[in-house]
């Protein structure tokens, strides 16, 4: 299937590694020009090769999304190729923090990286989208936006954060061709998750296998109906089917893919 991505370029923030990865790579695949970007240069242009091996096109971007100039420097490597049609904001970070351990500082810091970031690549290149009568901004969010649990409390409200001004942007920019959503991933087995889970499994007698882990892990922390772990390509294809005129007739909204794990009517 012809998703109708073929030359359009996107942008990609914290596309280093994990999910943003997994995007680049899967628009890359349906004919993207991606913009790989990411703090750590070496990274970046790994994943920027590997994109350009398997015959896709590939340019890269490093900056602190988190500071004026970061993103000033970011946007405008990442335009050198020519204007940004698909931005997908992706890039944040979050800490195992608990509310005793966090301080106000901190929170900002959180919202720096995951929420004003956003705003700042919105700001620079969702103008010339609206110009050009055509674009996508999709917000990558998450469930605990709506279902926050006790833990890293920062980082589910950004998340919250994310959802809203995906909405409130839906709304300026309707009739202008340009569209805002949400895809929202559960649980996802990327390296950093199969560590902790892995760390975790002793306490919980889950077993020593990755099996057993990840049912033991779905049973009793992050359950859902599907009874396994997220794949970040099944995020990419989520993103991928909102970056292409299929999805011309949504806008502010929410697309979940985490096997059942929130339910709603």
């Amino acid at each position: 299937m012809d998703l109708g991505l073929s030359g359009r370029r996107v942008l990609v923030s914290g596309s280093s590694a994990g999910i943003g990865e997994a995007i680049a790579v899967f628009l890359a695949a349906e004919g993207a020009r991606v913009v790989v970007h990411g703090r750590a240069e070496t990274r970046a242009r790994s994943v920027a090769e590997t994109i350009r091996a398997a015959g896709g096109d590939a340019d890269v971007a490093i900056g602190d999304l988190s500071t004026d100039d970061g993103a000033d420097a970011v946007v405008t490597e990442a335009l050198r190729g020519g204007g940004i049609d698909i931005l997908v904001n992706n890039a944040g970070t979050y800490q195992h923090r608990a509310w005793s351990e966090l301080t106000a500082e901190q929170w900002l810091q959180t919202y720096q990286h995951n929420v004003a970031s956003g705003v700042r690549l919105i700001n620079r290149l969702v103008p010339g989208m609206r110009e050009r009568g055509w674009g996508r901004v999709i917000q990558i969010g998450g469930g605990l936006a709506i279902q926050p649990i006790a833990a890293q409390p920062d980082y589910n409200a950004t998340l919250a954060a994310r959802h809203n001004m995906a909405v409130s942007l839906a709304r300026e920019l309707r009739g202008s061709g340009v569209t805002s959503n949400v895809v929202a991933p559960g649980a996802i087995l990327v390296p950093s998750v199969e560590e902790l889970l892995t760390r975790a499994a002793p306490e919980y007698g889950w077993g020593t296998t990755w099996a057993e882990i990840e049912r033991g892990a779905v049973r009793d922390m992050v359950p859902n109906d599907v009874g396994r772990l997220g794949r970040p390509e099944e995020i990419a294809a989520a993103v991928a089917y909102l970056s292409s005129p299929y999805a011309d007739y949504v806008s502010g909204a929410v697309l979940r893919v985490d096997g059942g794990t929130i339910r709603s009517v």
